[in-house]
């Protein structure tokens, strides 16, 4: 097991900042001091004139996911490489049962694929579908498998959308259980009623894919779950938004008292929707995701939406296609494989336009990439935090180095970037992963099979307090 001595660097976590070296041994971080002595050969990092922090934790991937004929390009262990260049640390992503299929077997199918992980990774369970034997499986998916979350989605009607009962019904389950429901909020009825009516009239090309999801069905959506969630008492987490008015409704149910934790992702913070009217196909349709990035004016909100605390976590939504892939809908803009990449990115954007921006502490920086997300899902302080005891995942930050972000020198396994030519000031210089040194000032050390599963536990007093 490898033991490495941090020295010199300026310790940030979510809470705040000191000067002092830090040991790694045996996979844990073993001693936080000042003038720490490494007896026995350690391998020493200077981290002089750096942060040194927990490593990222994303709370929202898709590795390896089948979806419309075609599979997302990054599988567990090209995703979380390329995670670890960009100082992730620990991923969740998401099972995806068929329809009808026990989410048990999906569960194994998932740990079988996510084996060759080189970061710790846990899982969600998403509803793909609602039945008496997905209600009874949740039990032991929670209580021996460590899966506490569960995905609902609003969206994507006769595939994954679920109707309210339904929605009412797995709500209360996970109160039951003291699991996690999460919902990806968009009104599917709308978005199908739409995106008929605009291919009738001959809009095949990506621009369609935002104009058939309207801000509004987002809001729509956040409102009417939060609502359920607020009526029967169950936490609810709301991925990636990106509407103002999804915002507002969080904000709202947060002011009565509703225990509701918003997640954003970097792009709607930085990229809007005028990307998608770009003349050249592959760039246009290289943005489609779901929901799709927004009027430029929301981007205010959403930061604001972060300082104020109405969203606590940014994930990524990972879920990367080549070029080619995307070119399954060249003629028709709702066949369009729906992700985008970022794993790798995350940090650095968030550093540049929050903390550089002026708009994020560095301490806060810590809390919305990775300690809020080990709060909410029960990982802390094992993850997103820098003390004795804890795992091994640990980052060197520059703030003066420049890193300019682009498809011809990522990790991620895609010809495409979101964030092509944006240059960041403050890089990711070393990670530590589990005690392992994993990314060593641009040499990617990934080690098939070096990540762990993570099994969580159901939500406590630990979640309780970050509201």
């Amino acid at each position: 097991m490898e033991k490495i001595l941090i020295r010199g660097g300026t310790l940030v976590t979510d809470t705040g900042r000191r000067r002092a070296d830090l040991l790694c041994l045996e996979g844990r971080i073993a001693a936080v001091g000042d003038n720490l002595d490494a007896d026995g050969g350690a391998e020493i990092v200077d981290a002089g004139g750096c942060f040194v922090m927990p490593g990222g934790v994303d709370p929202h991937t898709h590795m390896q996911l089948p979806m419309m004929d075609t599979v997302v390009a990054d599988d567990f262990f090209t995703g979380t490489a390329a995670a670890a260049a960009g100082g992730t640390t620990t991923i969740l992503d998401f099972v995806g049962p068929d329809h009808g299929q026990s989410p048990l077997d999906a569960l194994a199918v998932w740990r079988e694929r996510a084996a060759k992980a080189t970061i710790d990774y846990g899982f969600h369970m998403t509803v793909s579908w609602w039945g008496e034997r997905f209600s009874l499986e949740m039990e032991p998916l929670v209580r021996e498998h460590g899966v506490a979350s569960f995905k609902f989605f609003l969206a994507y009607k006769n595939r994954l959308m679920l109707p309210d009962e339904d929605l009412i019904a797995g709500f209360s389950r996970c109160r039951e259980l003291g699991a996690l429901p999460q919902v990806h909020a968009e009104n599917g009825d709308l978005i199908a009623h739409l995106q008929h009516k605009l291919l009738s009239e001959g809009v095949t090309s990506p621009r369609g894919h935002v104009l058939s999801r309207p801000p509004q069905c987002e809001a729509e959506a956040t409102l009417r779950a939060v609502t359920m969630a607020e009526l029967l008492d169950v936490p609810l987490y709301v991925v990636h938004v990106s509407a103002a008015g999804a915002a507002e409704a969080i904000a709202g149910a947060q002011a009565r008292g509703a225990k509701i934790v918003g997640e954003t992702l970097p792009g709607f913070l930085a990229i809007d929707e005028s990307v998608y009217a770009d003349p050249d196909f592959d760039i246009a349709a290289g943005h489609v995701m779901s929901p799709p990035y927004r009027p430029k004016a929301y981007q205010a909100v959403l930061w604001q939406a972060l300082q104020d605390g109405v969203l606590s976590t940014t994930g990524t939504d990972h879920c990367c296609f080549t070029r080619a892939q995307k070119r399954l809908g060249q003629i028709d803009f709702t066949k369009i494989p729906n992700g985008c990449g970022g794993v790798e990115d995350r940090l650095h954007v968030m550093w540049h336009l929050g903390v550089n921006g002026g708009r994020l502490t560095p301490e806060r920086f810590v809390a919305l990439t990775s300690a809020n997300a080990a709060k909410v899902f029960n990982l802390w302080p094992r993850k997103g935090s820098l003390e004795v005891g804890a795992d091994a995942d640990v980052i060197v930050f520059d703030p003066h180095r420049t890193k300019r972000l682009s498809a011809a020198t990522q990790h991620q396994n895609t010809d495409f970037s979101v964030w092509e030519g944006f240059e960041s000031i403050g890089a990711v210089v070393h990670t530590m992963a589990g005690g392992r040194h994993v990314f060593a000032d641009g040499d990617l050390r990934a080690e098939r099979g070096g990540g762990r599963y993570l099994p969580r536990p159901p939500f406590g007093p630990v979640y309780q307090g970050l509201m």
